[in-house]
């Protein structure tokens, strides 16, 4: 029996197991905000222990989450060695945090309901079902070397609770730690495609600071939503703009900008003396970060210069930068693709995308990233970070034998 048929056949075997175990993940609670990721992690570790791993436990320090705006955060690693472990380290990085449910859903979402092949829940998609996924292909791998399968190097599940808040507490504090260094990462993605490259992400709070009054006199103060508005039209008048820049990675378009939150004012009748909003601009993989952020700052002070008792503070409160291909990726493109296209039933493309992960902090950090995993074609299809966020476990299954298979090439 071919390594490949010894794989599906444990993977298949082992279905209805990893099924389960995807239902106990997305049973515990894990929204971020506001960002109490031990208890998840708990059990991800008590899971993972009851397989016979051994799960090294990485505790952010509690004043540091705190700081940092959540709660708690424990990253999980599990080490496995495969012959000598003289070969490659390859990590399997997923991410256990998720966006709290919303309303609307027609499911439990913390319940893992089946339904017509699909399980439905918050963060079964993004990205705990590679959480599955990856520990499954792992378990296929240590089962074919029982079999008799010659691999040497080691395998690393990364299992991580900051992606919803950037990373720098989740892969970020693991790197820094010194924790781990692989050779190659697969993160947390969809199974019909492979991710190369990924947009960056600056976000930033604008506090406009007035003086309120009276709204019977609004000419004693100074209207902060009158120069919070200036803003607003400087910031959606730049988007032609930025509509004709074009990003030369295929699946990333152009550059975007909006303001996702604004709040402000006393009352209905009291001129606004502060107006606090906060904004999103997405850099394409091109674009220079330092320099995006000054032409940010200087437009939302040019927007205000002049206006008489108004005074503009700007914080920023993200920057993820762009995951940028690295040549070493070519190895992991060509083995997932191999395979994904094999069980799959269709080629499976590289591509970049416009959103932003946890995964560029290991491209950062000089060590090739591709993202692959379980789920749809795209993002909306599965409902994630919307109500009924599902997965097709066929997809889960197939996708556990394309990681574990193409972990298997670099490992032979």
């Amino acid at each position: 029996m071919t390594i490949e048929a010894t794989l599906a056949q444990f993977i298949d075997s082992h279905h209805a197991e990893q099924i389960e175990f995807l239902r106990q993940i997305v049973r515990v609670p894990s929204d971020t905000p506001p960002g109490n990721n031990n208890p998840p992690a708990e059990k991800a570790a008590e899971l993972l222990t009851a397989k016979g791993y051994n799960v090294e436990r990485f505790a952010v320090p509690e004043q540091r989450v705190r700081d940092y705006g959540m709660q708690s955060i424990t990253n999980l690693i599990v080490r496995q060695k495969f012959g000598t472990g003289t070969g490659p380290t390859i990590a399997l990085n997923a991410h256990g945090d998720v966006v709290p449910p919303g309303e609307g859903w027609s499911f439990d979402p913390y319940g893992g309901e089946v339904r017509d092949g699909r399980m439905y829940a918050r963060g079964v998609a993004v990205s705990k079902s590679d959480i599955a996924g990856f520990t499954f292909a792992l378990d296929a791998l240590k089962a074919a070397e029982r079999a008799g399968a010659k691999l040497n190097g080691n395998v690393e599940l990364h299992l991580t609770y900051d992606e919803e808040f950037g990373g720098l507490a989740g892969p970020g504090y693991l790197l820094e730690q010194k924790a781990t260094k692989p050779d190659y990462v697969i993160g947390a993605s969809f199974s019909y495609t492979i991710v190369t490259a990924h947009n960056g992400c600056l976000q930033f709070e604008v506090t406009v600071h007035g003086t309120a009054t009276h709204g019977s006199m609004p000419e004693t103060g100074h209207d902060a939503l009158q120069a919070a508005n200036a803003i607003l039209n400087a910031i959606y008048g730049k988007l032609p703009d930025l509509a004709k820049i074009k990003s030369k990675v295929p699946g990333i378009n152009t550059p975007t900008m909006l303001v996702g939150q604004i709040a402000g004012g006393t009352n209905t009748n009291v001129v606004p003396g502060k107006v606090v909003m906060k904004m999103d601009r997405r850099l394409i993989p091109e674009e220079n970060p330092a320099e995006v952020e000054a032409q940010v700052r200087a437009m939302i002070e040019g927007a205000v210069a002049g206006r008489t008792g108004i005074r503009v503070e700007i914080k920023r409160i993200l920057l993820a930068n762009a995951l940028k291909p690295l040549p070493g990726n070519a190895k992991l493109v060509a083995a997932l693709q191999k395979h994904g296209e094999r069980i799959m039933g269709e080629p499976i493309p590289a591509i970049g995308v416009p959103l932003y992960t946890d995964a560029r902090l290991y491209g950062e950090a000089g060590i090739p990233v591709v993202l692959y995993g379980a789920g749809p074609r795209t993002v909306p299809e599965s409902n994630a970070k919307r109500a009924d966020e599902n997965l097709l476990l066929e997809d889960l299954r197939k996708a556990t034998q394309v990681v574990a298979c193409a972990v298997a090439d670099l490992l032979s």
